[in-house]
């Protein structure tokens, strides 16, 4: 098991309060009983937990929670590497090591 996997498990899990071990890389979500409702729920807590930006148009055949996270390893991988310059970028009101 991955560990998008996992961390997508653990989410699953506590979002709808689920015995972990039911949530498996085939399990589909509707068998899991999570509505259109707990998608976009789901969807929403997916791009805080892993800090990537879900499109905006619906994806088709995320059906199980295997789908789900290798959607999200897609998403991880297309994202930009980070530059030597962005560690040297401050939050607003943050002050520098010194």
């Amino acid at each position: 098991m991955t560990n998008t996997f996992l961390r997508l498990q653990a989410i699953v899990a506590k979002d709808h309060k689920l015995d972990i071990d039911i949530i498996t890389a085939d399990a589909s979500l509707e068998s899991l009983g999570i509505d259109s409702l707990g998608v976009a729920e789901l969807l929403f807590n997916i791009e805080d937990e892993f800090r990537v930006r879900l499109p905006v148009e619906p994806v088709d055949g995320l059906t199980t929670v295997g789908d789900v996270a290798r959607f999200i390893d897609t998403l991880i991988a297309a994202q930009p590497a980070p530059t030597a310059d962005a560690a040297l970028v401050l939050p607003p009101g943050a002050a520098p090591l010194a």
